[in-house]
């Protein structure tokens, strides 16, 4: 079997209604976009897709396809993705590819083999599990009130635990947790994700706070340039730290923070930043050597079959983006999110597609 064809289509990605912001100095949500989905077609009629869908996604992936990609591709073998994985990191010595295209030719070579054996992506992967709990990963919200309030809805909803964005304040963000934890108690698992909003003095400050408070862990208070900042950290705060979210290299990368003992709860894997799926069970296998957590980072569906096949995640990150809480339709009333069925990955039912699209997209349940 070879790959015959790469192409790209262009999809509508609605925007958030209502809009949601993160900390202060970030973007917040986005408006309508122009997604990208990547599909992979070949002589045999397998196909597979991998959705592409941040701001400016459509022009940046046309570009690297017709530039970069569809001359690697046309003629390979799609069932070599090892070798392909590869190649694409080599590429990217010269092309400085951005991080989330990283993974894209994987992700859709991996549901092409998924289409292609009539299984989820999952069970190919081994298969660990058929459901996980889920947390609710909050936007940035105005208030305390308005977090607790947040808080209260999706506990009441089922999620698991609760994971804040806040405003990127150590002072305010470290007031908030002591208070979200006195509110919920002490059997509610509570995370912080500080979107490198910090230097290292006021992220030792608000992880001493975390430390008081009892949370689950910590995640990425500093930008991931510096693992020595981290190492640091980690000496000085007893709350575990959850690192190597966006530092390019994948499991490479990974490593590194762990030699350092920076990685004192684990490393985040993902579809998204770390390569692709074949990136992302590298990260967590080496993790997992190291008996560390490889926690997934994000809610699209690849990331739903990292769930399932990653033993050493602990939940499913469900993004909470209004003050008026709606479960998220992946996460059932007991706070679970189930294995997929369907063979491949799937598209999710969100976006606006072509026709030529529609195969591909997820069966509501």
């Amino acid at each position: 079997m070879k790959i015959t064809h790469v192409e790209v289509h262009r999809i509508d990605v609605p925007a958030a209604s209502p809009p949601f912001r993160w900390r202060d100095g970030l973007s917040g949500s986005a408006p309508v976009g122009d997604g990208a989905v990547l599909h992979i077609g070949t002589d045999e009629g397998a196909e597979g897709v991998a959705l592409f869908a941040r701001p400016g996604a459509y022009s940046t992936l046309r570009d690297l396809v017709d530039r970069v990609f569809r001359a690697e591709l046309v003629g390979a073998d799609p069932f070599q993705r090892e070798w392909l994985w590869h190649r694409v990191w080599e590429l990217d010595r010269i092309h400085e590819l951005p991080l989330p295209t990283l993974g894209l030719i994987d992700i859709a070579l991996w549901d092409l083999a998924g289409r292609y054996h009539g299984e989820p992506v999952w069970r190919l992967l081994g298969g660990f599990r058929d459901a996980i709990p889920a947390y609710a990963s909050t936007s940035t919200f105005s208030s305390i009130a308005e977090f607790l309030d947040v808080a209260d809805q999706c506990l009441a909803l089922g999620y698991r635990g609760i994971k804040l964005h806040a405003w990127g304040d150590a002072r305010r963000d470290a007031e908030l947790c002591l208070a979200l934890r006195e509110h919920v108690g002490p059997s509610v698992p509570l995370m912080y994700d500080g979107s490198a909003g910090f230097d290292l003095p006021d992220a030792i400050r608000l992880g001493r706070a975390l430390s008081e408070a009892d949370y689950l862990w910590y995640e990425e208070p500093i930008r991931e340039f510096s693992i020595s900042a981290y190492q640091r950290l980690a000496e000085t705060v007893d709350v575990p730290l959850l690192v190597a979210e966006t530092s390019d290299g994948a499991h490479m990368n990974a490593a590194d923070f762990i030699r350092a003992g920076a990685a004192t709860f684990g490393v985040r894997a993902g579809t998204t930043l770390r390569g692709g799926i074949t990136g992302a069970m590298r990260t967590a296998h080496l993790a997992d050597a190291y008996r560390l957590r490889a926690e997934v980072h994000g809610s699209d569906i690849p990331n739903h079959h990292l769930c399932m096949a990653i033993s050493n995640t602990t939940y499913y990150e469900s993004l909470v983006t209004s003050v008026n809480v709606v479960r998220e339709r992946h996460v059932d009333d007991q706070g679970l999110v189930h294995a997929p069925a369907g063979p491949g990955i799937a598209l999710p039912l969100d976006f606006g597609y072509g026709s030529e699209l529609l195969p591909f997209v997820e069966q509501p349940r």
